[in-house]
């Protein structure tokens, strides 16, 4: 047993043996629980007389981006909230679906574990995800911190509002938020009863039932929430091999809450969460080929020539007839659950808040490698099994004082075990050996199977603090520090599980043998251990010339800890990858008018990083083979606006818009990677020209604008009856999605229109509604990926999906 296996045995002995001490001295006061239950529509009566009149003010509205609960338009902070309202509203319960409405956040994936999200076009761009590297925006829900992307892929349920901050939020979020963090806040238990529920159908079978009961358990002292939700949907591919729709979605959800005030004092909110999502996916399509490098050289056993060899006719490259015919397994199947227990005691002044959290998540993939009918990479995935702790500790100032303050420890422990499988089938030595023996290249390369692991793990403590200074009512200094030490290490070890025998082949051609091995699944074994200290913090100064007014400007300083390189990696890279530092330079101005009925939010910034963290992708040029490692780029800048509006233009209309510049550039990469139709290769230089200066070039992943608008209206049309019509626009212009630049790898700029049209009975209690998402069946793309043998494939956005809603509330 390795020394930190024992440290981390007892520091988790040490943390549950502090538990219980912890939870009778524990954090925000409790009014900060009140109702977040979501208010239901105001009387249609009351509307009704006042239709004409002047609208109303917005109402306020509630964020905790600094730890303690304040007014959003208070917050010297960039930050998107979208509320539970607009959230149902849309049908949003995926991050995937909410980034249409916060035009900085980028969210696209070629299946949930290699998911990719960025925030002003930092974060990960389009990488696939590595076990041993964060993603530089941390996702928290309830205040706890989410180790791994693919735990934010399942459907999120009791929400009460996100919160998208954008720019580096290290001091009082910490753990790798270089980027920006989101901040997903769940609905309280209640001491009064309260259900809500909902049924959904619609196209491609979609069906999907929520719902949500909270009420007390004792008067006054112990009040429980229970929520649930179901969805199905029918596949948007069909696979002409199997003979099914395939890419479905299955998940189910399940959420407990307890609330317990034995005091005035003294409160306790604990948390257990459990998720399970089952998709026949996620299976790349054929989108297009290319049969030459730029300088006209022909590309060397490109996918057409392959094809022919085979005997194969290919799929139409029409990737929106959205069909395939790949014959091996494939899915993406995953499970989470959770507990958490925060615990809040205020001392008269301040207030004690303890958070404390255990997870786990479970990713159970499989994948066609050739994406074909043909049995070439019949196996390539990799199963995690990840585990975590984490705890935090602090203590905050409460009510109005000259210096607010905020001071904190947090504790955090994760590991990632990894268990992965490469296999290729009968049909690999045609397809990818075709110049050597086919005899010997068979033996090689038919059931090729080989098996590898890897376990990186994360240690990592801080100590925190921030304190805003109010100099003047109307001028404010907040000044915060983070100091972290992280360890991390872990092993990797790949071993070939099965191979033909070499009986009766010379030695020449067994060579042959385990040079094709080698090179399709080599073999390596190796350890790694590192550590890193780091200071984030910021400054930051406010200036309120008017109530409805703030002007900011802000110093933010961050860090995202060292990575892992645990994989097979080529000589000569560092399995050790350096830690990412950030610099971020931002103004901003909130302001209100008209009795608060328009609020008009603007910034500016430029976020400048060392040692920018990414996928390294180097291609070998004629062969089927991919060197996949994580590097660090020398420096990498991103910079912009971005500005949101929202009108309530009368009681009847309320309009929201919002529009993103982003600016994000390698400033110095003089090694990246090549696009393939660059390689060039020549009789002198076989190999081609594999790396490229991309200094001056965008980073991959990031529309440069982004927009969306927005609009409700609603009108009474009976006695205690209203109708309500919902309208949103989202816009995204081309980006490229893969790591070179290449220019098959340009996703095309799209917008997309989405729609509901419904009636409310009973001032609210019951709501009837009609759907459409993609409402004009705008095809576009997620993803386009270029293979070294010419061949792009694609992950296409979702088709127009229309249905009914059926909502209660008692």
């Amino acid at each position: 047993m390795t020394s930190h296996a024992l440290n981390y045995r007892r520091y988790l002995l040490a943390a549950a043996a502090a538990l219980p001490a912890l939870f009778p001295v524990a954090a925000t006061a409790q009014t900060q629980f009140a109702s977040n239950d979501a208010a239901a529509p105001e009387p249609v009566a009351a509307a009704a007389a006042s239709a004409d009149a002047e609208p109303a003010a917005a109402a306020e509205v509630l964020v905790s981006a600094r730890r303690r609960v304040e007014k959003a338009q208070d917050v010297p902070i960039a930050l998107s909230v979208i509320g539970n309202e607009q959230l149902g509203v849309r049908g949003d319960y995926r991050l995937d679906q909410v980034q249409q409405l916060v035009p900085s956040l980028q969210v696209f994936s070629f299946n949930p574990r290699n998911t990719n999200i960025n925030i002003r076009g930092l974060g990960s761009n389009v990488a696939l995800t590595t076990d041993g590297l964060e993603n530089g925006v941390g996702l928290y829900i309830d205040n706890v911190y989410y180790g791994r992307v693919g735990q934010s892929q399942f459907d999120l349920v009791d929400l009460d509002r996100v919160e998208v901050l954008r720019g580096p939020q290290g001091t009082l979020f910490g753990k790798n938020t270089t980027a920006g963090a989101i901040n997903i806040t769940s609905r309280l238990p209640q001491f009064d009863w309260h259900f809500d529920g909902q049924a959904d159908l619609g196209n491609y079978d979609y069906r999907q039932v929520r719902g949500s009961l909270t009420g007390p358990i004792a008067e006054g002292l112990a009040a429980f929430r229970l929520s649930a939700a179901y969805t199905d949907r029918g596949g948007f591919l069909y696979d002409t091999t199997l003979r099914e729709h395939v890419h479905d979605y299955e998940n189910a959800s399940v959420r407990g809450q307890l609330l317990l005030t034995p005091s005035e004092r003294l409160t306790i909110r604990l948390i257990g969460d459990w998720s399970q999502q089952k998709q026949h996916c996620c299976i790349n399509l054929l989108a297009g080929t290319f049969d030459t490098y730029r300088n006209g050289t022909t590309i060397a056993n490109n996918f057409n020539q392959r094809v022919a060899r085979l005997g194969y006719t290919p799929q139409p490259l029409d990737p929106f007839a959205r069909r395939t015919d790949a014959n091996s397994p494939f899915q993406a199947n995953m499970n989470t659950w959770g507990v958490s227990g925060q615990v809040d005691y205020d001392l008269g002044g301040a207030a004690i808040t303890s958070v404390t959290a255990v997870r786990n998540w479970n990713w159970f993939p499989l994948n066609d490698g050739d994406y074909i009918a043909r049995s070439i990479n019949t196996v390539g995935h990799i199963r995690n099994f990840q585990r975590q702790f984490s705890q935090e500790l602090r203590i905050a100032s409460t009510g109005t004082h000259t210096i607010d303050w905020l001071i904190g420890g947090y504790y955090f422990w994760q590991v990632v075990r990894g268990y992965g499988r490469t296999q290729f089938g009968p049909d690999a030595a045609l397809a990818l050996y075709p110049n050597d023996n086919q005899a010997v290249a068979n033996i090689a390369s038919n059931g090729l199977l080989t098996t590898y692991t890897s376990d990186p793990h994360t240690r990592s403590a801080a100590l925190f603090g921030q304190g805003t200074w109010h100099i003047t009512p109307a001028l404010s200094l907040t000044l915060g520090l983070r100091y972290t030490h992280e360890d991390k290490w872990g092993g990797y070890t790949s071993v070939r599980a099965f191979a033909l025998p070499t009986t009766g082949l010379t030695d020449v051609q067994v060579a042959r043998v385990n040079t094709i091995r080698n090179a399709l699944g080599p073999i390596q074994s190796f350890n790694v251990d590192t550590s890193d200290d780091s200071l984030s913090g910021l400054a930051t100064l406010g200036w309120k010339p008017s109530n409805d007014v703030l002007l900011y400007a802000t110093y933010s300083r961050g860090s995202k800890s060292q990575g892992l390189n645990l994989t097979a990696i080529p000589a000569g890279v560092n399995p050790v990858v350096n830690p990412e530092k950030v610099n971020n330079y931002e103004i901003g101005v909130k302001s209100q008018f008209f009795d608060r009925a328009l609020t008009i939010n603007l910034a500016a910034y430029q976020t400048d990083v060392d040692q920018y963290q990414t996928t390294i992708v180097q291609q070998i040029v004629g062969t089927n083979t991919y060197i996949n490692y994580i590097a660090n780029i020398p420096k990498v800048r991103s910079r912009g606006f971005e500005g949101d509006v929202a009108w309530r233009a009368a009681r009847w209309l309320s309009l929201t818009g919002s529009l993103a510049y982003t600016d994000a550039t390698y400033v110095r990469y003089p090694n990246g990677p090549t696009p393939v139709e660059a390689l060039n290769p020549t009789p002198a230089n076989p190999a081609g020209n594999p790396v490229q200066d991309m200094s001056g070039q965008p980073l991959a992943g990031v529309p440069k604008w982004s927009a969306s608008v927005g609009g409700d209206v609603t009108q009474p049309v009976g006695d205690r009856t209203e109708a309500f019509l919902h309208g949103d626009w989202s816009y995204r212009s081309s980006y490229y999605t893969v790591a070179s630049n290449s220019s098959y790898g340009l996703v095309p700029g799209y917008g997309l229109v989405n729609a509901r049209l419904g009636l409310r009975f009973e001032d609210g209690r019951y709501e009837l509604s009609v759907w459409a998402r993609n409402l004009f069946d705008k095809n576009y793309y997620q993803t386009l990926s270029v293979l070294n043998y010419g061949l792009v494939t694609a992950t296409l956005g979702d088709p127009r999906t229309f249905g009914g809603t059926l909502k209660v509330r008692f």
